[in-house]
C-alpha cells in the first residue's frame, strides 16, 4: 500500500498521455516484480523477495487509477460508471480469487512460480490495446486534456473535492484494513479460517453483484450525488455494528454485515470516482483519480498498523480456541481479541459520515454542477481551467 504512493506521481504523468502508456508501465513492473520475487524464493534471499514485492506494489497505481481516464476516453455518459466499476472492481475480484486458489497450489515457491506465469500471460493483451478510439464517443472525449498542474490548481480550489477525497480515502482505507485483518478479528472467538474466508468472500461477491446491478441504473439516471448520500450511511453503519458481531459467535451477524458493507462499498467506489471527475471538470480525470486512490492506500496502510497495535496482547491458546469452537461462549472479549481495533474502525467511519452528506449544499459552498455531463448532453462548452482554453494542452 505504501509503495502505491511512490508510484502515484509517475502514474499521473503516464495516464495524462493516455491509459495505454500507463497499462504498459504496469505490465513491465508486474513482469519484473513477479520474476524477481520468484528468483528470491529460489535463492532463499528475502531481500530479493521484498524488492520484487515492492515492484508489484509500484505497478498497482498505473492500472488502479486508470479506469476513470479510460472510461472518459472510450465511453459515453451512459456507460462511464459501469465501465469504471468493471475495471476498478476487477482488482478485489482478483484478490479474492487469489486467496481462494493460492492454498491449493502447493508450496510457496510453486505458488509464486504459477502467479508469475499467470501475470506474464495477463500482461500480453496490454500490447494490443488501442491508444485511443477511432472516433471520440462524446464531446468532452474529443477535447485535449487540461495540463496536470493546471488541473491540480483547479481541484485545490474546489471545496467538494476535499470532501470527496477525505471520504474516499477513509472508507477505502477502512475496507482495506478490515478485509486484510478478517482472520485476526474472528479467530479469537472460535471462528475457523474457512468461516473467516467465507466472510471475506461474501464481502466481495455480494459487492460485485450489487455494483453490477446498480451501476447501469446510476449510468442512466446520473444520480451520482443521491447515490453517494444513500450509500455512505450503508457503508458506515456496518463498521459500527461490527464492533459486537464477533461476540455473538454466530455466522449470521458477520455474514449479514459483510454483505451490506460489500454491496455499499463496491457500488460507492465507481460512483465517487465519476462524481469527482464531474465536479472537478475540466481538470483531467487521472489527477483526481490517482490522488483519491493514493489517499485510500495511505489510510489503509496506517489503519492496518494502528489496528494491529490495538490488538489485545494477552496470549491466546489457538488449539483450545479451535477445540472449543465459536459456540462455546465464554468471555465476550477473549485473549487476542481486536475489540479496540474495531472501535477505532467504527469511530473513523462514523466521524467521516457527515462530510459527504453535506455535498450539494449551496450555503456551505459545496454546491457543484456536472459540467462534463452537461457538455456531453448539450454540446455546450464551458470555460477551461484558467483563461479561455489556456489551461488546455493544444
Amino acid at each position: 500500500m505504501f509503495a502505491f504512493l511512490l508510484g502515484s506521481p509517475f502514474t499521473i504523468y503516464a495516464l495524462h498521455h493516455g491509459p495505454k502508456a500507463s497499462i504498459l508501465a504496469s505490465s513491465c513492473l508486474l513482469l519484473l516484480g513477479n520474476w524477481i520475487r520468484f528468483a528470491g524464493t529460489r535463492a532463499n534471499i528475502f531481500g530479493l523477495v521484498v524488492f520484487g514485492q515492492v515492484l508489484c506494489g509500484l505497478a498497482q497505481p498505473f492500472v488502479l487509477a486508470a479506469p476513470t481516464r479510460y472510461s472518459d476516453m472510450w465511453f459515453t455518459e451512459g456507460g462511464r460508471v459501469g465501465a469504471t466499476a468493471l475495471a476498478s472492481l476487477a482488482n478485489p475480484l482478483g484478490g479474492a480469487l487469489a486467496q481462494l486458489i493460492s492454498p491449493l497450489l502447493g508450496s510457496v515457491r510453486s505458488t509464486v512460480l504459477i502467479v508469475s506465469i499467470i501475470a506474464t500471460v495477463a500482461c500480453i493483451p496490454s500490447l494490443f490495446i488501442p491508444a485511443a478510439p477511432p472516433t471520440p464517443p462524446t464531446a468532452s472525449s474529443g477535447l485535449s486534456k487540461t495540463a496536470v498542474l493546471a488541473s491540480l490548481k483547479h481541484m485545490l480550489r474546489s471545496r467538494p473535492f476535499y470532501i470527496v477525497i477525505i471520504t474516499f480515502g477513509a472508507y477505502t482505507g477502512t475496507f482495506n484494513a478490515f478485509s486484510s485483518l478478517l482472520n485476526q478479528i474472528f479467530y479469537p472467538y472460535g471462528y475457523t479460517e474457512d468461516e473467516a474466508g467465507i466472510c471475506g468472500a461474501v464481502l466481495i461477491v455480494v459487492g460485485l453483484v450489487a455494483a453490477a446491478i446498480l451501476s447501469p441504473i446510476l449510468d442512466r439516471t446520473h444520480a451520482y450525488l443521491l447515490g453517494i448520500k444513500i450509500l455512505v450511511p450503508l457503508t458506515a453503519l456496518p463498521y459500527l455494528a461490527m464492533i459486537w458481531a464477533p461476540q455473538t459467535r454466530t455466522i449470521a451477524a458477520p455474514y449479514i454485515l459483510s454483505a451490506v458493507l460489500g454491496a455499499a462499498s463496491f457500488t460507492l467506489l465507481p460512483v465517487s470516482l465519476e462524481y469527482l471527475v464531474e465536479i472537478t471538470y475540466p481538470a483531467s480525470p487521472e489527477v483526481s483519480s490517482t490522488i483519491c486512490w493514493a489517499g485510500g492506500q495511505l489510510f489503509g496502510g496506517i489503519f492496518i498498523v494502528v489496528m494491529n497495535a490495538l490488538k489485545d496482547d494477552r496470549d491466546v491458546n489457538l488449539d483450545k480456541v479451535q477445540a472449543d469452537g465459536r459456540g462455546a461462549g465464554g468471555n465476550s472479549r477473549p485473549p487476542g481479541n481486536m475489540y479496540n481495533a474495531l472501535v477505532f474502525q467504527a469511530v473513523v467511519a462514523m466521524a467521516v459520515l457527515p462530510l459527504p452528506l453535506m455535498l450539494g449544499i449551496k450555503r456551505l459552498g459545496l454546491a457543484s454542477g456536472q459540467a462534463r455531463l452537461k457538455l456531453d448532453e448539450t454540446g455546450e462548452a464551458i470555460d477551461a481551467v484558467g483563461e479561455g482554453s489556456a489551461g488546455h494542452e493544444q
